[in-house]
């Protein structure tokens, strides 16, 4: 798995789709993460009663964010995914979030927003960041956080070419480490 995985390019052969890895499924209260060490998904926490992941959660491929991991990106689909599976997703936005550390050092920890497409009907589902959704994101993230001791903080959003624009950056980064 680890060498498919590592195989993979960011977008899809015709750059219409983002080609996702899912970590952590919807309604999850297991946080699981890809190891590219072991190549295997680990078993990183259990959360406390009450707090689950809002939404499924995964990881871009071929990408590195500013905190040194693949960019993260949650998917809007209405049914949890399996862990490992890959998704095409359609880019619709982005959460742009500064993470604190109990440090004090704050690092960007954006995260994309996409909708899972079907290879038969993949251009008439059309789903909208609404205020409700930004918001349940943001609880979520500012709980999971502060079990670490962290802050998280939303400091923006943006379209589809803002989330097109930090995934191209997050290739350039992963090609960079990829050569040292």
């Amino acid at each position: 798995m680890k060498k498919s995985i590592e195989k993979l390019e960011a977008f899809d052969k015709k750059e219409k789709y983002v080609n996702v890895i899912v970590e952590t499924p919807k309604g999850s209260r297991v946080k699981l993460a890809f190891s590219f060490v072991s190549g295997l998904f680990e078993f990183k926490r259990a959360l406390p009663e009450g707090l689950q992941f809002p939404l499924n959660f995964g990881f871009i491929p071929g990408t590195l964010g500013e905190d040194g991991d693949p960019l993260d990106i949650l998917i809007l689909n209405e049914e949890p995914l399996v862990s490992g599976c890959l998704v095409k997703t359609r880019l619709l936005g982005i959460i742009k979030a500064e993470q604190t550390g109990k440090d004090g050092t704050r690092c960007r920890n954006d995260r994309l927003i996409g909708i899972g497409v079907d290879e038969n009907d993949a251009t008439n589902f059309q789903r909208v960041l609404d205020e409700k959704i930004l918001l349940q994101i943001e609880f979520f993230f500012r709980a999971y956080n502060r079990l670490d001791g962290k802050k998280f903080q939303i400091k923006g959003t943006g379209g589809i070419n803002a989330a097109k624009k930090t995934i191209v950056a997050g290739q350039r980064q992963y090609r960079r480490k990829a050569k040292s």
